[in-house]
């Protein structure tokens, strides 16, 4: 690729990752997404005025989250009204997306800087707050096609299709969720590193993330009962945690990190988008994994390190399994089982992440991928300047 037509990441960083009615449900999520904008365009430099875009990922586009949050942010976030701002709903991947939009933006030449990433809070707008039963979008020919009964496609079922296909017992997603709460608990203050507190109007401040069980065993997880009627296996204590959190990435064109002089922390390598059986769902990380790769010529023994979306603990294990990646390369600091995953903002936090590890551990090339909702996945590829 042309040096000229690089995208690059002058930071990135997210709000810690608050419990379902924890610590930052009574945060407005155009705050709490306000605050780390602004903290990290504090922290990075850059003069507001030469943002070119805001682009947002946020599922729950309802309420709160409602009429364009993007837009809502810049302006509850004091930025210059001359920011156009835009939301995007790729389902767990919006925040993910919305970053390589705005690369390709950059990459196109119609950009110079643009500040992209995504905010949900899931305590004030549940999933599937948008629809209700007069308002489905399962339509006749969806129904017919997948032979679905009333309801949407659900996650949790697509996640012990793949479970069974892969011949995992309970045990094996028992054990690997306990290990996402072991590595995100031993990580320490390797978090401090991309977290910017959120300071509440009466001076409360909330620094820290907060669905760590850093108690919890084995024993404990496999005494939890299935969390979904007729889904076999999968519990609370095995999928990701329902979750309230923001986070952003500040990403620029070759030309104004030359024109400011500014050192980038990475730069984007490859993006894939990929479509798989919205039954099973959960399956997309493997082809967007290759895809991204393939695009650039690359092999997965180019990667050092992967973050794979811990959706449910059958979506990484079985990436796993069909990649044949080292286990100890895979989410170092653990995953949204232990983390959290609030989903218009888990893509964007996962490049946080990415970063943070590639320069904590003296690694070059990462890998991120994320499974989403009607048989989606979004992945790209990092590489740390150093």
């Amino acid at each position: 690729m042309d040096d000229r037509n690089q995208s690059y990441i002058i930071d990135a960083a997210r709000s810690p990752i608050g419990k379902r009615n924890g610590s930052l449900a009574c945060a407005h999520p155009v705050d709490l997404a306000a605050g780390v904008l602004n903290g990290l365009i504090s922290r990075s430099g850059i003069n507001p005025e030469s943002i070119d875009d805001c682009i947002v990922g946020c599922v729950g586009q309802i309420n709160e989250q409602g009429m364009n949050v993007a837009r809502n942010i810049i302006l509850s976030a004091g930025l210059p009204e001359s920011i156009p701002a835009v939301s995007i709903d790729r389902q767990c991947g919006s925040s993910l997306q919305a970053i390589q939009f705005a690369a390709q933006s950059i990459e196109s030449g119609y950009a110079n800087l643009v500040v992209a990433g995504g905010v949900e809070s899931m305590s004030k707008i549940p999933l599937g707050s948008t629809i209700n039963e007069k308002s489905n979008p399962v339509t006749d020919a969806i129904r017919e096609r997948y032979a679905l009964d009333n309801g949407w496609f659900s996650q949790a079922k697509g996640a012990a299709i793949i479970a069974k296909r892969k011949s995992m017992t309970r045990k094996d997603l028992d054990q690997f969720s306990l290990e996402s709460h072991m590595r995100a608990s031993a990580a320490g203050n390797l978090f401090k590193r991309e977290i910017l507190p959120y300071e509440y109007p009466d001076g409360q401040i909330v620094a820290a993330d907060e669905g760590i069980r850093s108690n919890t065993s084995l024993e404990a997880l496999s005494n939890l009962k299935e969390a979904f009627p007729g889904v076999e296996m999968i519990t609370a204590g095995n999928s990701s945690q329902i979750s309230d959190g923001a986070s952003f990435a500040v990403i620029a064109s070759s030309k104004f990190v030359k024109d400011n002089n500014i050192k980038p922390r990475g730069r984007f390598v490859s993006f894939s988008a990929v479509g798989v059986d919205p039954v099973s769902m959960l399956t997309g990380p493997v082809p967007a994994t290759y895809k991204a790769l393939d695009r650039v010529g690359m092999t997965i023994e180019d990667i050092d390190c992967f973050e794979i979306n811990e959706a449910f603990a059958p979506v990484v294990l079985s990436w796993e399994m069909e990649t044949g990646v080292d286990h100890a390369k895979v989410n170092m600091l653990g995953g949204a089982i232990a983390l959290g995953h609030p989903v218009g903002a888990t893509g964007s936090r996962l490049v946080t992440t990415m970063l943070n590890i590639l320069e904590t551990k003296k690694l070059h090339t990462g890998l991120i991928a994320i499974c989403e909702g009607g048989g989606m996945a979004n992945a790209c590829i990092i590489e740390r300047i150093e």
